[in-house]
Formats: C-alpha cells, structure tokens, sequence
C-alpha cells in the first residue's frame, strides 16, 4: 500500500512538473493589419538580456522565423521593426503526498499523514512586438511563457521552440507582385 501512494505521488509530482515546463504561447493582432502583405523587417529592439550570447540566439530565432515566412532583413526601409523583451519572475509549486488515509474498519481511526513540499523555478516570458514602420503602430504581438533551465543548451532549445511555436500563427505573406509596400 505504501509503494503505492509513492508511486502515486511522484506521478503527480511528475505532471505538475510537466505543466510547468511547458510553453504557454499566446498571439494577437490589430484587425486592422493584413500581416501577410508585409515583405522586409528590421530589428527595433533587440532583447535586454544579461547574456550577449542568448541574446544572439533569440534574434537569431526571430529572424530566422520572420524569415520563414518569407520576411526579408533589412537595414533601412522596412516594412516591419521587431522588439523583442524577455522577463523573468520567481514561480512556486506545492506538491502534497498523502501516505494513506489511515484507519478503516479493521485497523481502528487515523487519518494518515500528508507531506507539503515547495518548489521554487523561474519562469521566463518572451515578447515579441511587431510595428508597422511607417506609421509606428503596434500591429502583432507573440508571447511565450516557459519555466527557465539553469542549462544554456537547453533554454536555448527551449527559446528556438518557443520561437517556432509563436510564429506558427503568424501567416505567410502573399506571393503577388503588388508594389504597394
């Protein structure tokens, strides 16, 4: 019976911890805006990070993205200014494991005994702005929330992934030949 509520209790314990690793994305964008008329990008902002190598690859991981869609970097002109902003924020995590419910009809009362435990991680936010050039007017935002690793290797997997993930709703420019943009 005990290896049972442990077996139990680090399932659960396991998927709360899934949950928490998992990317959260999230997009929006002004009606207003036909995103994929849009043909060049230039970096607004890049992001304010303490590390000059992360912060390589996740203007790397944009652009790489923007150009996915068929975007193309430039230095003057364009049609789009990216800014990009990461965050952090302390997050913490309560795992209970109960060891029974004690008593029944053979053994007599008890209620058993319960275990709290607190986790503590950090959590990482990645914003991702879009503006029109011309006008400055906001005109798409991606965000992505994820636990962050202590690992470099992994929070750099994990930032191409969100990268991935944010730009996946963001929808291919039109393949005309209108030089209105």
């Amino acid at each position: 019976m005990r290896l049972t509520s442990i077996t139990l209790g680090l399932a659960v314990a396991s998927l709360v911890a899934t949950a928490a690793a998992a990317q959260k994305i999230t997009t929006e964008s002004s009606p207003d805006a036909n995103l994929a008329s849009y043909k060049t990008f230039t970096w607004l902002k890049e992001p304010n990070v303490g590390d000059p190598l992360m912060k390589q690859r996740i203007v790397d991981d944009i652009s790489r993205q923007l150009q996915a869609k068929g975007l193309q970097r430039v230095d003057e002109g364009a049609d789009l200014a990216v800014a990009a902003h990461m965050a952090t924020q302390t997050q913490k995590t309560l795992n209970t494991f109960y060891d029974g419910f004690g008593g029944g009809w053979r053994w007599g009362g008890g209620f058993g005994s319960a275990t709290t435990t607190v986790n503590t991680y950090q959590e990482g936010t990645l914003v991702v702005d879009l503006f029109e050039a011309k006008t400055k007017q906001a005109i798409w935002r991606g965000t992505a929330t994820q636990g962050v690793s202590k690992n470099p290797q992994t929070q750099a997997k994990n930032i191409d992934k969100a990268a991935q993930k944010i730009f996946s709703k963001y929808p291919s420019p039109e393949r005309t030949t209108d030089s209105k943009r």
